[in-house]
């Protein structure tokens, strides 16, 4: 199975199948909306504008996993979306993303792209910091370990990048760019 035999539900509990953005650049990303990286809401909103009409698709998968930091129902998410940061990209149904509940989309980008470190840097360090409180063996296993952690898939379907949220957004910017 790849990524086009994948699905997820609208807020509205529709199914919308990844099939629908063969051909597009798709970023897909776990979100919150108390999250201190929640302001990337402001960055994805300006690559939406600057990318959809050649082919740029945002799936945005809000989560209360990390720290319950998304508790708003998938109507109220939606409104603080459009209210903050003018989203014009829909948000998916909340979902889990890690564990037996997880969404199978979200198994399917971890099993393509596992995780490889936060990086580098003051975010990057606190990050570490507070997942090796957590978790003892985070580098070993491709769990998503915050908020706002991206996936890219390519116009073939391929997932080729995985962006934990301490990466700097103006790459993740790049990247893509570079897929357009």
């Amino acid at each position: 199975m790849g990524f086009y035999d994948q699905s997820v539900l609208s807020a509205s509990g529709e199914e919308i199948s990844m099939k629908d953005y063969e051909g597009k650049v798709v970023l897909v990303v776990n979100t919150a909306t108390g999250c201190g990286f929640t302001p990337h809401y402001k960055d994805l909103e300006e690559m939406y504008e600057k990318y959809h009409d050649r082919g740029f698709e945002i799936v945005d998968v809000p989560c209360n996993q990390f720290a319950g930091q998304a508790p708003e129902s998938d109507e109220e998410i939606h409104e603080f979306c459009q209210l903050k940061y003018n989203t014009q990209f829909p948000q998916m149904k909340k979902s889990d993303v890690n564990g037996e509940t997880a969404i199978p989309l979200f198994k399917y980008l971890k099993e393509q792209k596992g995780f490889e470190g936060f990086g580098k840097g003051p975010k990057a360090m606190a990050m570490s910091a507070m997942l090796k409180k957590i978790e003892k063996d985070d580098k070993n296993n491709p769990e998503i370990k915050w908020n706002f952690t991206k996936f890219i898939v390519d116009r073939s379907g391929n997932v080729v990048a995985r962006f934990e949220p301490t990466e700097k957004m103006e790459n993740v910017d790049k990247f893509v760019e570079g897929l357009m």
